[in-house]
């Protein structure tokens, strides 16, 4: 049995019970309750739940406008039942077996009279419309809540999800893990003042945790989960009923005024590892924001505002999906599928690290006056891939050697230039770089939610620590997609891919988004730029179409040189052919590792070092000369990301946001 408040009437006299019997058969029934007088009951639908051991639901929600019921059930699992047929039956079978007169059962002695259960054959079974199967494991979904238009389940597996209704069916857009250790959630509370509390039980203690100051409100023993408890929270005081060894405790507590002053929220539990600017958001009657993501060592992803006006960053959502930590960030821009991301500030989001793990988000961010960032912000999970999944679908595995499970993605870079008119399906490339060794290359099908392994390569043997692909256009029109990779040994790699990917389309069109993995060819040229690791790398497009390919490195090193693209000419080349046209190295220009590096123009380049130095640099032919060093405050930098904007009166000036222990914009 359980309860859920019935739209449409009035909350304190009536609420829907719905009844779970044999063969997967649940009832729904309204009850009124009329003052002086028993309950009133009446049979308003029948439903008919899937298949499993334990066949019963936990709990029920009603989506009002759409006419539909959303329950959980024992085995894990999120149903879509259809409500308004079943209003429309119940009204039907009302005239039909009483003769027009409402089918309410009264009894002066509060026992439920059969009858409105003697004709529940009129009714139809209702089978699910969607079914998202197991969706929170095999002990049980504990509750759903529908908050803003968006579907929030919970359950025992330590984790609760946002869902969406798109077309009569559920879609989950994210999930999220509130805290360690708090494996049994049983109730989100939406609170007035834009506050989850999230509630569960951690051992034996009942924990309310807060979203939004990300630590434990009330810790209470009570014995564990397995009771029956109930939680109310107002502004005067808290209370938690629950029962121990057959008596009725009671906890309560008055409100009291906080102390604890926070002077500067933080960002993330521990140092920044990487940040990229999404982009800008337009408010009506505000100025402009900037909207950033940052992946840090705590394993979370924040999705943030960064206002030059008020000086602070204001989390818009937390990402919370990898086990270890967040190397490396990359965008694809763009809208997505129909429903999701037509307008405002939308990309795909790639975030990767440790544990050889990427995940993928879709991300859409728009103007949002009565929200305190100015912003609102929507993700949806897209995908996501770890390589020991991967290594598990492999076959005779037991005759290789398994991959290092420490393995760590350093870099990613989405492959530009990889439309629909080109490829047979809409499949987006990713190129990573990955600390085993290898550079690998990953499709993305957004639309069927699957990232796949399509290439790899050992080329570099060892720690490969920064990727960047790059799109070349000749004078006909015909593209090529040029990679270019930096190892641990200060070795820079240019490889053409362009092959690589229509093969790796065809493949995964014929094969319905499964495939093994092709190898990389040899890389065209390979250019010895430092004498350790490439910390920063970066490449742009000069006007007469060559590329400038900057580095910095541990030594404290920049590298710049100067290539041309041109068509192969032997066979064996057929395809393209690169050249360098010139090398300018300035050793020692930082005092400690090179982990930024920007060419902002063709001849004029920005730098930045865990030195706490931001250098800009004017490269003339054969030398780069140091124009201005400005100090930032943001220790062990660990990134930078950078942006032109075009001011009013046409002035061109560049930002830059950079990462460490802390984050600062300059």
């Amino acid at each position: 049995l359980s309860w859920a408040p019935r739209p449409g009437l009035p909350p304190d006299t009536a609420a829907a019970l719905l009844a779970s019997g044999p063969d997967g058969e649940m009832l729904w029934l309204d009850v009124t309750h009329r003052p002086g007088q028993a309950p009133c009951v009446r049979l308003m639908g029948r439903y008919l739940l899937p298949p499993c051991k334990q066949r019963w639901h936990t709990c029920a929600a009603f989506l009002p406008q759409e006419g539909l019921l959303v329950c959980g059930d024992r085995r894990g699992s999120l149903l879509l039942f259809p409500c308004s047929t079943s209003l429309e039956w119940a009204a039907e079978s009302t005239s039909i077996v009483n003769g027009g007169t409402d089918p309410i059962v009264e009894d002066s002695s509060n026992e439920l009279e059969p009858s409105c259960l003697l004709h529940k054959g009129a009714l139809p079974l209702e089978s699910p419309l969607s079914v998202l199967f197991g969706l929170h494991g095999k002990t049980g979904v504990t509750s759903v809540t529908i908050h803003r238009g968006y579907i929030y389940s919970t359950g025992r597996d330590g984790v609760y999800r946002q869902l969406r209704l798109w077309d009569q069916q559920l879609e989950v857009l994210q999930k999220h893990r509130p805290c360690k250790g708090l494996q049994w959630i049983e109730e989100l509370h939406f609170t007035s003042d834009g506050n989850l509390l999230v509630l569960g039980f951690h051992a034996d203690n009942f924990v309310v945790w807060s979203n939004r100051t990300g630590e434990n409100i009330h810790c209470i023993p009570c014995g564990g989960g397995h009771r029956s408890w109930s939680y109310c929270s107002s502004p005067l005081a808290d209370l938690f009923a629950f029962i121990k060894s057959g008596d009725v405790m009671l906890y309560h507590r008055k409100a009291e005024p906080c102390e604890q002053q926070v002077l500067l929220e933080s960002l993330h539990g521990r140092e920044i590892t990487c940040v990229r600017r999404l982009g800008a958001v337009q408010v009506p009657g505000r100025a402009t924001v900037n909207v950033f993501v940052t992946g840090s060592e705590d394993t979370t992803t924040c999705v943030l505002v960064l206002s030059e006006n008020s000086r602070a960053a204001v989390p818009l959502a937390r990402l919370s999906d990898h086990v270890s930590s967040v190397r490396t960030l990359a965008f694809a821009m763009g809208p997505g599928d129909e429903g999701f991301g037509d307008e405002g500030l939308s990309a795909l989001l790639f975030s990767a690290g440790g544990r050889a793990q990427i995940e993928c988000y879709r991300l859409l961010c728009t103007g949002d006056t009565a929200a305190q960032s100015a912003v609102a912000c929507q993700v949806m999970h897209v995908a996501s891939h770890r390589l020991d999944k991967h290594w598990e679908q492999k076959k005779n595995r037991h005759k290789l050697v398994k991959m290092d499970p420490e393995t760590r993605y350093m870099s990613l870079s989405v492959v530009p230039g990889t439309s629909t008119r080109q490829l047979p399906t809409p499949w987006k490339f990713l190129a990573a770089a990955c600390s085993d060794g290898s550079v690998r290359i990953f499709g993305l099908l957004e639309a069927a939610r699957k990232l796949v392994l399509v290439a790899e390569s050992f080329h570099h043997q060892r720690c490969v620590l920064k990727v960047e692909a790059f799109l070349h256009t000749w004078a006909g029109g015909e593209r090529r997609n040029l990679l270019c990779s930096g190892a641990t040994d200060g070795s820079i790699a240019f490889w053409d891919i362009t092959g690589l990917i229509m093969d790796a389309a065809d493949a995964l069109h014929q094969a319905e988004g499964e495939m093994q993995p092709l190898a990389l060819e040899a890389p065209l040229v390979t250019v010895m730029a430092h004498s350790c690791g490439v910390n920063s790398l970066h490449i742009r497009e000069t006007p007469e179409g060559r590329y400038l390919v900057a580095s910095g490195s541990d030594d404290g090193s920049i590298h710049v040189c100067l290539l041309e693209v041109a068509p192969g000419r032997a066979e064996a080349t057929a395809g393209t052919c690169l050249r360098v046209l010139e090398r300018v190295c300035r050793p020692c220009a930082h005092a400690a590792h090179v982990t930024g590096i920007r060419v902002l123009q063709p001849d004029l380049l920005l730098s930045a070092s865990v030195d706490q130095r931001v250098t800009l640099w004017n490269l003339c032919p054969g030398e780069l000369v140091p124009l201005s060093t400005t100090f930032f405050h943001v220790p062990d930098l660990a990134e930078l990301d950078c942006w032109e904007v075009v001011e009013a009166g046409g002035e061109l000036r560049y930002y830059c946001v950079l990462c460490g222990q802390g984050l600062e914009m300059l």
